[in-house]
């Protein structure tokens, strides 16, 4: 290598910072003019690097698991205590749903229950937490004959926690409900009032837009509520909480920064044709006989 004397090694250094914000506008000027090139880029990128991802997580999930083992171990005394009293009320309830579940079903055969259709899904592992100063989004790794598209819906193990926006061969890209620019129709259980559920970039999404003379209430359950064909209604998300007097928020049942397994469900569109209105009588084609042809009528109301 040529050696550089101080004054040109400081003259370099001095010009690496004009260089790389030239460099930042030159992509985002590109960016503007192909968007669609940027973004099959950036999934080559991402499904390139996903693989990299998962075996640098691998060290933190074995540490991760060690210091909870530690923990566990700390707390198994009063946790073995914990879990007898709760197998007992749990063994309490299992007879009362078995009885609840006998009892729905001879219900629904009586009324000829049609059940809803069987939902396809894909489980996926979290591999990176991609969320920024701007946004909040996970990266999951899938198969290469996966069948995960944009506008699918994430869930844990126990409510939603957002939605496919970008797919790759191997990845995909999921936007969290506390996203700035995640806006959900919601419905509270207790209060029966229907709210829209803003993400802020915080851990909690904000309630706004709810009724005023339906407040949330301290710990109902928040579920979607299928108004816009945003989201199909039903899907648990969390519970009411107020960190501030006038301020509820939603708490997830599984923290958002604690990702480790997703479930990507196709839903289908959520979509309800109605029939044609009745009453109408179909107007003839074919001339009467015994005179010109009988103008269309309403069922029940005579000429």
């Amino acid at each position: 290598m040529i050696p550089l004397s101080i004054h040109i090694k400081q003259g370099l250094a001095k010009l690496v910072l004009p260089f790389l914000f030239v460099v930042a506008c030159l992509i985002m000027l590109l960016g503007q003019a192909q968007p669609k090139f940027i973004e099959t880029l950036r999934l080559k990128v991402t499904d390139f690097l996903a693989p990299g991802y998962a075996l640098i997580e691998e060290p933190f999930n074995i540490v991760y698991g060690f210091v909870n083992t530690i923990k566990d171990i700390q707390n198994i005394s009063a946790e073995n205590k914990a879990l007898k009293e709760q197998n007992l009320q749990l063994r309490r309830w299992y007879h009362v749903a078995m009885g609840l579940v006998d009892e729905n079903t001879l219900l629904k055969n009586q009324l000829h229950w049609i059940p809803d259709r069987a939902l396809s899904f894909v489980t996926a592992r979290v591999v990176a937490d991609v969320s920024g100063v701007y946004h909040k989004a996970i990266l999951v790794v899938l198969g290469e004959d996966h069948s995960v598209k944009p506008g699918q819906v994430a869930l844990d193990g126990f409510g939603l926690v957002g939605r496919v926006t970008e797919v790759g061969e191997r990845s995909a890209r999921i936007l969290l409900i506390n996203d700035d620019s995640s806006r959900i129709p919601v419905r509270l259980s207790n209060s029966k009032a229907q709210a829209i559920m803003a993400g802020d970039n915080s851990l909690y999404p904000r309630l706004i837009f709810y009724p005023e003379d339906k407040h949330p209430i301290e710990g109902e359950k928040v579920v979607t509520d299928g108004q816009g064909d945003v989201l199909p209604a039903g899907i648990p998300i969390g519970y009411v909480h107020y960190l501030k007097p006038g301020q509820p928020v939603v708490v997830p049942y599984l923290p958002l920064d604690h990702l480790r397994i997703v479930r990507i469900f196709n839903y289908g569109k959520n979509e309800v044709i109605a029939p044609d209105a009745p009453g109408r009588v179909i107007p003839s084609t074919k001339k009467n006989r015994q005179g010109p042809v009988a103008s269309p009528t309403l069922l029940g109301h005579d000429e």
